[in-house]
């Protein structure tokens, strides 16, 4: 069964890294890989470059969580704390998205399926991999009495 647990995390790597790249190379207004829709009418150049700037950051940053899963997929057990705490960074992430306090839009196609993933999915995601890192935890542990 850790084979699935390791196939699962290496595939939401890729998504997450997929994701990551199409913001940090595009800026706010992306690659396009996921539609090219014109959204951002720049009025302060300066300041847009500023924001655009920190929003290549954070898709950096998310860029790396996803290369943290993948590697983790291969080094489940050594990575198990890391994992679980790329986990509850995501949680975090979708709980500030309730920020927003539009329900409209967090009800949205676009948000939604993101909201979903982020609350319910990845902590379920975090509990398969404690269960299994535990277990062999466990495991392991008796094997050395």
């Amino acid at each position: 069964m850790q084979h699935v647990l390791r196939t699962v995390l290496a595939l939401t790597g890729c998504v997450i890294i997929w994701l990551g790249l199409n913001v940090s190379l595009g800026g706010i207004q992306t690659l396009g890989w996921q539609g090219a829709t014109p959204f951002v009418n720049v009025t302060d150049a300066d300041v847009f470059a500023v924001r655009d700037n920190h929003i290549r950051f954070i898709a950096g940053v998310w860029l790396s969580v996803g290369l943290l899963m993948i590697i983790g997929s291969f080094f489940l057990q050594q990575m198990r704390i890391v994992l679980l705490s790329l986990i509850a960074m995501v949680i975090v992430g979708g709980l500030m998205r309730l920020s927003s306090a539009d329900a409209g839009l967090l009800s949205s196609i676009e948000i939604a399926p993101s909201l979903i993933a982020e609350l319910f999915l990845f902590p379920l995601l975090g509990l398969w991999i404690f269960t299994a890192t535990n277990r062999a935890v466990r495991v392991d542990s008796g094997a050395r009495l």
